[in-house]
């Protein structure tokens, strides 16, 4: 769908904002008021004189529109004080209003701390004309029609400026919506990155670790290899159920299941498994406490089966100092062990809710990746 606000529309808005104030004075000056009668020169000038000052107007407004000031202002802002002040010698008060055109200029390109000061001037000057060739009335009431006039003027022409800025301030809320939705496209994007990462990882290295010891026990155990080659087919299914439901954000890590997994994978790996869980029920734990405890038991498997020579691992969880916390240490480390997107989305995932995810090396050939996160989480 197009965006309603497009760059047609802002310069039709402004013309149609502008175009009533500019007006004014050439259609005053041709048909008269009540206090001064139509002017006697030809049509053409003050209609020319008009859209000299309405065009100049219009210029001002489209850069302010923009957020930046049209090149030469200082001699387009000088134009418009003349087309404001020299028609007055042959037409009169009813060109007076020309000058709210004129400050609603000086607002959108005089530089800021001078706008109000060089606005204000055309809107007194305009005011106290008004009042000066109005019917003679006593003091007070001379007065308040001065501030009266020059608070209207005044309005006018704020409305003028504010027009240009609404459509500058429309247009960076486009570019600001735009970039929100690119950073929430970004967003998605790493999201299955990362869970398909942290899906796939463990579930394919178990698809090869069993096709592998599928094929060793061929020939000596059809009867194993069979079961190893189910299981195979049964892991797979599984990790496709997972892709469907992370491609609609409906996946759950579980930590039972996981825990079951991992200490079935590291046994078929050969490597010996302690397991020490202390935590509390799944149901007991926050939704997403309990998903990232699974999380970083899945990519702490996924990394000792991927990434070391481990013959032993120890899985040690439960709650300490107001925090839940999950420790996975295995005595077969190498030095690449630790790094890539796996452990820096789990991290994420941690950091998430105010915890902390600590990766290192022992110095004794282990490898220890501990998890902490405060009950309070949610």
């Amino acid at each position: 769908m197009n965006p309603f606000w497009t760059t047609r529309r802002t310069r039709l808005f402004l013309v149609v904002v502008n175009l009533p104030i500019a007006v004014a004075p050439p259609v005053f000056t041709l048909v008269g008021t009540p206090q001064t009668p139509p002017t006697p020169y030809p049509v053409l000038i003050p209609v020319a004189l008009g859209l000299l000052l309405a065009g100049l107007q219009l210029r001002h407004s489209m850069a302010a529109a923009r957020g930046e000031r049209p090149e030469g202002w200082q001699w387009t802002l000088g134009a418009m004080a003349v087309l404001a002040y020299l028609p007055l010698v042959w037409f009169g008060r009813p060109w007076l209003d020309a000058q709210v055109l004129l400050a609603a200029s000086a607002l959108m390109v005089v530089p800021r701390r001078c706008a109000v000061p060089v606005a204000a001037v055309p809107l007194v000057v305009t005011a106290i004309s008004s009042a000066w060739q109005s019917e003679p009335l006593d003091d007070v009431v001379q007065f308040v029609f001065v501030v009266l006039s020059g608070v209207l003027l005044s309005i006018i022409a704020v409305a003028l400026y504010g027009a240009a800025r609404l459509v500058r301030l429309v247009e960076e809320l486009q570019v600001a919506r735009m970039e929100l939705g690119e950073l929430a496209a970004e967003r998605e994007r790493l999201r299955l990155s990362r869970d398909l990462h942290d899906l796939l990882g463990q579930s394919l290295f178990a698809v090869s670790l069993k096709g592998d010891l599928a094929i060793r026990l061929l020939r000596h155990e059809p009867g194993k290899a069979k079961a190893e080659i189910e299981s195979l087919v049964v892991v797979a299914q599984e990790a496709l159920r997972g892709v469907r439901e992370v491609t609609r954000d409906e996946h759950v890590a579980s930590l039972p299941k996981e825990t079951e997994g991992a200490v079935a994978l590291l046994e078929a790996a050969g490597i010996g498994v302690r397991l020490d869980l202390d935590l509390p029920a799944p149901h007991e734990l926050p939704d997403r406490v309990h998903a990232t405890l699974a999380w970083a038991l899945r990519e702490g498997v996924t990394n000792i089966l991927r990434h070391s020579q481990a013959t032993g691992c120890e899985i040690t969880g439960g709650t300490r100092n107001g925090k839940y916390a999950l420790e996975i240490v295995n005595d077969g480390a190498d030095g690449e062990i630790g790094e890539g997107s796996g452990l820096a989305g789990l991290s994420d995932r941690v950091v998430a809710l105010s915890g902390s995810a600590v990766v290192e090396h022992t110095g004794d050939g282990r490898f220890r990746l501990s998890v902490e996160i405060p009950q309070e989480a949610t």
